[in-house]
């Protein structure tokens, strides 16, 4: 267990919190506006104070490169396309130790909770699990409840603690509206949650708002996406949030 620890406080060193960046959603929605050039938004990102940078094992092949310390990189393993009818049933696309070969530093799978291809998405996740435990890489899960309408905050609880409890080392969640439903939800996870972005938020103080939010009740940092690499310029917002999640003036 002595890489996965070592790994976790590189991830969470001192009292810092995480700033992630996910960049993988031109697999499920194609070049996207933000992601024309993964390497160009991780080239932003990096600079701008991002922690870590989560792709696919295709996209590392650009990023690798210019990732420098003390950036951290993350390989996502689930995959699906809204070409197909079957968007939310994420499959299993990739290995740990395809992961630990590309140089990855954390492996990422998503669940969808609450559509039918649910089991099948829980035992991907268990076998990543045992993956990572083998080769002592830390798994980051992230956690979305997919049912018809808005999750509630029980719902959105029950994906969390279901995550933890089958093995992810962190867990992304969407906030459920308010400071004291997110910090029951914190409070429920044995181990460390971040904060979703979710659908674009356009007001900047609002989605700075909700990262101050997710903070004050305990999170453990953010794992947003499109919030950040889609606004224009990327890297003079992610400073803002960097000094957020960061704690700098």
């Amino acid at each position: 267990m002595y890489g996965k620890d070592l790994r976790l406080r590189r991830l969470f060193w001192g009292d810092r919190r995480l700033f992630a960046v996910p960049l993988d959603h031109s697999v499920s929605m194609g070049p996207i506006d933000g992601l024309e050039s993964t390497a160009n938004a991780a080239r932003e990102l990096q600079a701008a104070g991002a922690d870590l940078l989560i792709v696919t094992k295709g996209a590392a092949r650009e990023v690798a490169p210019l990732v420098a310390p003390p950036t951290l990189l993350g390989i996502h393993v689930s995959a699906s396309t809204n070409l197909g009818g079957t968007g939310h049933r994420k499959v299993k696309v990739g290995t740990a130790a395809e992961a630990v070969g590309l140089g990855a530093d954390l492996l990422s799978v998503q669940v969808n909770f609450g559509v039918p291809e649910e089991p099948e998405m829980l035992r991907e996740l268990g076998e990543a699990v045992d993956e990572c435990r083998s080769l002592g890489l830390p798994l980051l899960c992230m956690a979305y409840v997919k049912k018809p309408g808005p999750p509630s905050a029980d719902e959105l609880r029950h994906a969390a603690r279901a995550s933890a409890d089958l093995g992810a080392d962190i867990v992304k969640s969407t906030y459920p509206g308010s400071v004291s439903e997110f910090r029951s939800l914190v409070e429920r996870t044995p181990v460390p949650v971040l904060i979703g972005g979710g659908v674009r938020i356009e007001d900047d103080e609002a989605f700075l708002t909700l990262v101050r939010e997710s903070l004050d009740a305990g999170g453990a940092g953010i794992c947003i996406g499109r919030n950040l690499f889609q606004r224009r310029p990327i890297g003079a917002f992610a400073r803002r949030v960097a000094a957020v999640v960061h704690g700098t003036p």
